[in-house]
């Protein structure tokens, strides 16, 4: 490293410790941990702020947190490992192994390889999936259900993030060895790089004494209300890990897959990660702006210089951030985990370490910016209910009650609560309905809202306000069907009545 660059390493490092401490202080944020790599050693591994808001206990650096979408690249290296041994290949068809994923017709559901959906280029729409994650099916049933959406004229032609997509790749890469996901991370990276507090199950992160909890901003204040089971798409969002265990990763990829002196992904499966596979994002302005650019589980970007930049966010809305960005040329990485919801904290201070370490200067305050863009990101993305001045009245129970179903959201069941009360829910104003969801037909509260309009609160993830819930009655007053706006984002959440 030259006499310079290193002179702004050394900075930087030196206040990295107040950057952290402003980051939480403006953020609110309970606690966050930071990791640097620089040239092959560990140069700074440390948690700041708690662990859980209400209790005294501290971050540090073998604070376990839940990565979210920090995942991603995680999986890639590991698929990378078993793309290096051959014969698996990123471009390998995933239906060989995954054979109940078939998206659009045979021509192309049998063409999608592990390259079109880990780059996020199989033509599926934005999250799909995701709403069906929430209801409480499971990795494979959610595969299988993808096969329902749309495609348009999207594959390898347009961008579209997708969890369980991702996930399907990697699954098919695991099947590949026989061995399931979770076994194969830990065999193939988690171990060989002394991992000892990463994995790819939701159980070992709650086995975890010394673990991080997810926590929401309810007004001024931050609360540990929820958890978040990933273990559906473990690959794209279910790892969780340490900053000393991601250290050791960050390491890894800047070495060209070497670590401790082993070869333990081979170089040129994992430099394919880090090239450009899809635009994820049109420049604004193509005569000056960059444009957005994907990889395998990887974003790449370009500094001023034309040095590449590669990184990934991860977010819960129920309350995790996390970021890595990693400087090939300078052999430096970054990455930084949070316990507190997606507000643009660990991408405010990942960026300004960046920012110091190539210039010696922070550029713009990157927390307000970040913080909006996270903003309208958990924006509700169905409509919202209006509730109208004069409600008009609903039929009898009957005309609703009965079973609903679809081939994607599968069957819904309207049902009377006997009580007035669901168990997933609060009681319904002017309501004794409930609705079941899902497999396990998980029971929400209807609230009576006008006419044949009724709301319920989803939950999970891509939950945010109430859901519209609206029958359309058929002859002599009887619903006939219903559509469920939140499930109604690809246009797959209208059911038709099933019972006579």
């Amino acid at each position: 490293m030259q006499a310079q660059a290193q002179a702004r390493l050394v900075a930087a490092l030196a206040r990295l410790d107040s950057l952290a401490a402003d980051t939480l202080r403006r953020s609110g944020v309970p606690g966050l941990a930071v990791a640097v790599v620089a040239d092959g050693e560990v140069v700074v591994a440390k948690g700041f702020g708690r662990r859980q808001v209400d209790r005294p206990d501290p971050v540090d650096a073998d604070t376990v947190f839940q990565l979210a979408s920090l995942s991603k690249p995680l999986a890639t290296t590991v698929v990378a490992a078993l793309v290096g041994d051959g014969p698996l290949a990123w471009d390998t068809p995933v239906r060989r192994s995954v054979p109940e994923l078939r998206l659009g017709p045979p021509a192309i559901a049998d063409a999608v390889t592990l390259r079109d959906l880990f780059s996020h280029r199989s033509g599926l729409p934005d999250h799909a999936g995701d709403d069906l994650e929430d209801i409480g099916f499971g990795r494979i049933a959610v595969i299988e259900r993808l096969r329902f959406l749309p495609l348009d004229n999207r594959f390898r032609a347009s961008y579209a993030y997708t969890n369980l997509g991702f996930t399907a790749a990697a699954e098919a890469a695991a099947r590949s060895t026989g061995r399931s996901w979770e076994e194969i991370s830990a065999e193939r990276l988690y171990r060989p790089l002394g991992m000892d507090r990463t994995s790819s199950r939701h159980a070992d992160w709650l086995a975890q004494a010394n673990r991080a909890v997810l926590h929401r901003q309810q007004g001024e204040r931050w609360q540990a209300l929820f958890d978040r089971d990933a273990d559906v798409q473990s690959p794209a969002g279910g790892a969780s890990a340490s900053v000393r265990d991601l250290a050791r990763w960050m390491t890894l990829q800047l070495a060209d897959g070497r670590f401790a002196g082993q070869q333990v992904v081979a170089a040129e499966a994992l430099a394919e990660t880090h090239r450009p596979q899809m635009v994820s994002k049109a420049p604004a302005d193509p005569a000056r702006d960059h444009a957005g650019l994907y990889g395998l589980g990887w974003g790449v970007g370009y500094d001023d210089q034309g040095q590449v930049q590669l990184s990934h966010s991860g977010a819960f809305f129920l309350g995790a951030a996390t970021t890595v960005v990693l400087l090939p040329a300078q052999k430096i990485g970054i990455v930084v985990l949070s316990n507190g919801q997606p507000v643009g904290a660990v991408e405010a201070l990942a960026r300004s370490f960046v920012d110091l370490v190539l210039t010696g200067t922070i550029r713009r305050d990157y927390l307000p910016e970040f913080g909006k863009a996270f903003a309208a990101m958990m924006a509700q993305p169905y409509p919202a209910v209006v509730i109208p001045q004069r409600p008009q009245p609903a039929r009898p129970p009957a005309a609703y009650t009965g079973s609903y179903a679809n081939d994607y959201v599968g069957t819904a069941v309207v049902r009377l609560a006997g009580s007035g009360v669901a168990p997933g829910g609060a009681a319904g104003a002017g309501s004794n309905l409930v609705l079941e969801l899902g497999p396990a037909r998980r029971p929400f509260a209807l609230e009576h809202v006008s006419g044949d309009t009724f709301r319920y609160q989803p939950t999970g993830e891509n939950a945010v306000g109430p859901s519209a819930v609206v029958f359309a009655p058929g002859p002599g007053g009887r619903a006939t069907s219903v559509r469920i706006d939140n499930l109604n984002l690809q246009g797959q959440g209208t059911l038709r009545r099933q019972d006579p």
